[in-house]
């Protein structure tokens, strides 16, 4: 495939033309962010301000919310299928040679799919709007889940603050 990087090896084959499993989009990522306007990470795109972002259920999701409150703290899954998904070894311009996807946090990968620790700023039940502090998402992503960030679970024990 055109546009490869020194060092990077693709599969061979179209992942996506082999569906194993049947996935449901339950709403979409609402943001600033553009194609060429776009943080590359979570970090970034909380340095630019979050993208005015927000997480829009639709409605046989919306019962899902209860339980959920603002400044709690989310995993939110979501499809980035647009992105290349044959590349099994990336060759990352941040690194200094070229790495396994599952060694990177690239959307490339087999199955494009993002996870993002994002907080909950505010969350209406009636609408299925959730207001997040930030996302590296464009407008439009496809949500595929939210899960709670539980800390007894989600921070192995012995590891340190972040």
């Amino acid at each position: 495939m055109s546009g490869a990087r020194p060092g990077e090896v693709a599969l061979g084959f179209e992942p996506g033309a082999e569906p194993e499993a049947g996935l449901c989009f339950i709403g979409r990522i609402r943001s600033d962010w553009r194609a060429g306007d776009c943080p590359r990470n979570m970090r970034q795109a909380r340095e630019r301000g979050g993208g005015n972002a927000r997480i829009e259920l639709d409605a046989p999701y919306r019962a899902g919310l209860c339980g959920l409150a603002p400044d709690q703290w989310i995993w939110l899954l979501a499809w980035f299928g647009a992105k290349r998904r044959d590349l099994i070894v990336q060759a990352p311009a941040h690194a200094d040679g070229p790495r396994g996807t599952f060694a990177l946090r690239s959307p490339v990968r087999p199955n494009p799919v993002t996870m993002q620790l994002v907080r909950i700023v505010s969350l209406d039940m009636d609408t299925g709007v959730l207001k997040i502090d930030a996302t590296d998402a464009f407008d439009g992503t496809p949500v595929l889940d939210i899960k709670p960030w539980l800390p007894g679970i989600d921070r192995p024990e012995g590891a340190g603050p972040q």
